[in-house]
């Protein structure tokens, strides 16, 4: 264990392996409704030719990609920091892409814009890129993905829920379905909230888990006992069998170029470009937010190892691609994990050893409902909001920018719209104060990268491809 302790570095990093344990453990089940919701997602969408993927295979695929890549950052890059199939990525392949062509054309595209992003990490850029990012700016990043997983916490339970357009109403988003509480599940919900915070404050270990464990335990008896007509993705009831034999079909079925003849060199070019931009900062948000909460940052606000932990993502990007599962990358919900004390990449080797069981266990293991794991990311969220007393609120240049990072992500439902708001009006002010030579050049470059990528509609009917 002396040399275990050295290759991760627990003690160093101030960690015991307890505490890397229960990380695992509250990382797998914060967010192991991708099994159930990755398989939803792309196999409720149909391609161009009307052809579904196959359920069971999706999940086998999405495990598989999800323990693989999570044991290799754990192993080289000694990050807590757990991959699988990205959510927003997978829509964009879903809805966006595959009506234009095959799922193997579609699923080849996942696997160029890995390849890409590889290409752009080796050359150095995508890492100078984080480096040329201003530390208050990397700090209103790890706030706004606070409030962004906690309003999916709040989301995900069913506590706040999107109102129906048809209400002809302005505001967006009630509580509860009606615009109040009302069912068993959002009491679980709101028990575990109370439960959690309650043993954070006390400062018991294994708060986090604690509290998904004895969440998803009283879901089931409720279920058994109550008349619920759904508790949503997963319903917390005990599977009629423990072992399933998981279907590797769909590994290998992908065309690099395929997609080439299918839609035209220019509608390819703008697609990849999505990817790629959605994969970068997303991942790019995710990294620093994990990295500043777990403590890990150093004197200049840098990620320890970032070449290569930037690497093994894109890596994840390629075999997500090859496994037909979409693109993998690096998940926030590893803050859960990181709130249990996680700090090196051995949590990495409990959460992947939980998804390869997953790949013969998936009954047994996709039993907590999301009401149970929900309030592990509310309390993240307060974990990580606690950063925003870092960033000098007095000085507009900054604050501006930090503001609507921090804003723009929980109100449009994506990390990337939150960096790109943050980039775009860093450039503006500096430029507008006479300061545009110190700003980063790359900084120029991803803010420019950025106004396309919110002005894509209008370039894409300019061109003709819509």
């Amino acid at each position: 264990m002396n040399s275990v302790d050295r290759f991760f570095r627990v003690s160093e990093r101030g960690s015991t392996f307890g505490r890397e344990i229960r990380g695992g453990f509250a990382t797998f089940f914060t967010m192991a409704y991708i099994l159930v919701l990755n398989p939803i997602i792309l196999g409720s969408a149909k391609d161009k030719f009307g052809h579904q993927l196959d359920a069971v295979q999706l999940t086998t695929a999405t495990a598989l990609v999800a323990a693989v890549m999570t044991i290799i950052m754990g192993v080289a890059g000694n990050l807590p920091l757990a991959l699988a199939a990205g959510l927003g990525l997978n829509a964009v392949v879903a809805f966006q892409i595959a009506p234009l062509m095959s799922w193997d054309d579609a699923m080849g595209l996942v696997v160029l814009e890995g390849l890409l992003i590889c290409v752009l990490v080796m050359t150095g850029l995508r890492e100078a890129v984080m480096h040329a990012i201003p530390q208050p700016l990397k700090q209103a990043i790890s706030v706004g993905i606070g409030l962004f997983i906690a309003f999916i916490g709040f989301v995900d339970a069913g506590f706040v829920t999107r109102i129906p357009d048809i209400a002809g109403t302005t505001v967006p988003v009630q509580l509860g379905g009606t615009g109040t509480l009302s069912g068993w599940p959002v009491l679980v919900f709101c028990l575990g909230v109370l439960l959690t915070v309650g043993l954070l404050a006390r400062k018991v270990k294994g708060a986090i888990l604690i509290s998904i464990v004895t969440m998803t335990v009283l879901a089931i008896v409720i279920n058994s006992i109550a008349d619920i007509k759904a508790w949503g993705l997963t319903t917390p009831s005990w599977p009629d069998k423990i072992v399933d034999t998981p279907d590797f079909g769909l590994l290998g079925h992908f065309s690099l170029f395929g997609a080439f003849s299918e839609t035209g060199a220019v509608t390819v070019v703008l697609l990849i470009f999505t990817l790629v931009l959605s994969d970068f900062f997303d991942t790019m948000g995710t990294v620093v937010g994990i990295s500043a909460e777990a403590g890990l940052l150093d004197d200049k606000g840098q990620v320890p190892q970032l070449g290569r932990v930037l690497l093994i993502d894109g890596a994840a990007a390629v075999a997500g691609g090859a496994a037909s599962s979409s693109s993998a990358t690096s998940y926030i919900e590893s803050a859960a994990g990181v709130g249990e004390g996680s700090r090196t990449g051995f949590s990495n080797l409990v959460t992947g050893g939980l998804f390869a069981l997953a790949l013969f266990l998936t009954p047994v293991l996709t039993i907590v409902p999301l009401q149970a794991a929900a309030p592990a990311l509310v309390t993240v969220g307060f974990l990580m909001m606690t950063q925003v007393k870092n960033i000098d609120w007095d000085k507009y240049e900054i604050a501006i920018p930090a503001f609507l990072t921090i804003a723009v992500m929980p109100f449009t439902y994506s990390i990337t719209n939150g960096i790109g708001a943050g980039f775009v009006a860093y450039v503006l002010i500096q430029t507008v104060l006479g300061k545009a030579k110190d700003v980063h050049w790359l900084l120029w470059g991803a803010s420019a990268l950025f106004l396309v990528y919110f002005g894509i509609d209008p370039i894409e009917q300019v061109l003709g491809v819509k």
